[in-house]
């Protein structure tokens, strides 16, 4: 008795461990977490941090902290997946700060945009590529949290079936039921709420899209109903469920919002030069 219940203290633990090693990746490596880096002007190391997710409604800030007055800057930036010319704008020094805005974008518009660092006549550029920036609707409190909670139990207790059924372990049919519940309330019923919020859409996933998140949460969602179904009929199954737990760590090492909602202007607005030519 003693040794079952170590035994599923540990793969508790275990359980959490995995859960939120995946949700510090998830949170690290998605297309919204911003671009950070430092570039070398003379003696002076300066750091930056650029955005690549605000809310719509506000321009975008963007600004670098350099101490040095002699160094200027611009910011360089168009629409993403447009036609738009480049638009170049002076950075502001506001004290130690070199500051320029992004105008806002509608739900789900991106802006690409560039730094240029310039000091006794050299050009020093931020980034490699053009860092993209995604504006995105407010999700009201009482939305989201519960979406987060229930998408974070549905995570943890999807890694606690998976060890259960690894481990033998006899509640296994517990915890699939658990994380189906979870899953479908956090990711199918309060998903396309804050979806909504967020870029305007329910859905945006197939078939009337290709928004991976969308896409990621329906098809983890089918392998646990299998997994369920199949544990209703014999519960000491333990290939499903062991599956349906790789399924989602597969599905969850691809970064959030990789393949998000976005505003593709290439399809519904014509290149300068076609409308010159008419």
């Amino acid at each position: 008795m003693e040794n079952k219940k170590s035994k599923n203290t540990w793969l508790w633990v275990l359980a959490v461990v995995l859960t939120f090693t995946i949700v510090i990746y998830q949170r690290a490596t998605g297309p919204t977490y911003p671009t950070k880096g430092e570039v070398q002007l003379g003696t002076e190391e300066i750091g930056y941090k650029l955005l690549r997710s605000h809310n719509t409604g506000m321009d975008a800030p963007v600004e670098i902290e350099v101490e040095d007055e002699t160094v200027t800057g611009k910011l360089t930036y168009k629409r993403y997946k447009s036609y738009d010319d480049w638009t170049t704008v002076d950075m502001e020094r506001v004290g130690g700060k070199l500051q320029a805005k992004l105008p806002y974008q509608p739900p789900a518009g991106k802006i690409e945009y560039k730094i240029s660092l310039y000091k006794d006549g050299q050009e020093f550029i931020l980034t490699e590529e053009p860092v993209v920036i995604r504006f995105k609707g407010v999700v009201p409190a009482p939305v989201l949290v519960p979406h987060i909670f229930f998408m974070f139990i549905s995570m943890l207790f999807g890694m606690r079936a998976g060890l259960e059924a690894i481990f033998k372990g006899h509640d296994g049919r517990f915890f699939v039921g658990v994380t189906l519940i979870t899953l479908f309330v956090g990711g199918l019923i309060l998903g396309p709420v804050v979806q909504k919020f967020a870029f305007g859409a329910y859905w945006t996933g197939w078939p009337i899209g290709h928004d991976l998140t969308d896409n990621k949460t329906a098809f983890t969602f089918i392998f646990w109903l299998i997994a369920w179904f199949v544990l209703r009929k014999n519960p000491a199954n333990r290939v499903w469920p062991i599956v349906a737990t790789i399924m989602m760590l597969a599905v969850y090492v691809i970064p959030h919002s990789v393949m998000g909602s976005e505003i593709d202007h290439t399809k519904t607005e014509t290149p300068v030069e076609q409308t010159t030519a008419e």
